[in-house]
């Protein structure tokens, strides 16, 4: 039996371009298809429940397993030839779609040898393809790694890394018992559950907009005092 397999790392990606190309390879090989797996779940492990279910409790000596690239399977190098190792073992093949030489049918080759080598080629390029995947899930980390701390090093952090505490129209409600003196702001951090960095960056902004409506800052900083 033949089967599909496709993942995305979040579910705010499509499934469907990998659905598609898998059914329509199927089509035009007139290979019968019996189902597309899905997950949507970071290429970092393999802990994906459709995947462990396609593995442990589907797939049989015998099945062909498609894929449409290395990095739809995995991004960890080593995880990803540990899986195809565990599948070949069940004698499951395995038929990458954007690795020609694995689509081939090693049982057309009369000669041993042929197989062999074409057998090497595939393990050949399916580990290459592997490290590929891996080295740009690592670069795109040291990518985000890095923006993070030119974030924190601007003072943007705060801003745009983390979740706000609270919505700036909450703040707002919630700073009017400070100007009107019915808390001092080290209550206020308090009542919010906010650190005093975090407290000052809301009240500026609103400060800003008290200003910008012709509000005298000064005037607004005194009534704190």
């Amino acid at each position: 039996m033949v089967y599909g397999y496709h993942r995305t790392s979040t579910k705010d990606q499509h499934l469907g371009r990998g659905i598609k190309e898998i059914s329509v390879y199927c089509e035009k090989n007139n290979l019968k298809l019996e189902k597309i797996y899905t997950d949507q779940h970071t290429g970092k492990d393999f802990n994906r429940p459709r995947f462990t279910v396609l593995r442990d409790d589907v797939l049989r000596p015998g099945d062909t397993l498609i894929i449409t690239e290395v990095d739809r399977l995995g991004r960890n190098k080593g995880d990803v030839l540990k899986q195809l190792n565990i599948l070949k073992k069940k004698k499951v093949r395995i038929m990458i779609l954007e690795i020609p030489t694995t689509l081939m049918d090693l049982g057309i080759l009369e000669e041993s040898m042929a197989r062999m080598i074409l057998e090497t080629v595939n393990n050949l390029l399916i580990e290459v393809y592997a490290t590929m995947a891996q080295a740009e899930m690592e670069k795109k980390e040291k990518r985000q790694k890095e923006g993070i701390q030119d974030m924190k090093a601007r003072g943007d952090w705060d801003r745009y890394g983390r979740p706000p505490v609270i919505s700036i129209d909450e703040f707002r409600k919630e700073y009017k018992k400070v100007e009107k003196k019915e808390c001092t702001p080290k209550e206020l951090m308090n009542q919010l559950n906010m650190k005093k960095p975090t407290y000052y960056r809301y009240r500026e902004r609103i400060l800003e907009e008290q200003n910008g409506s012709g509000i005298n800052k000064e005037e607004v900083k005194d009534n704190e005092l």
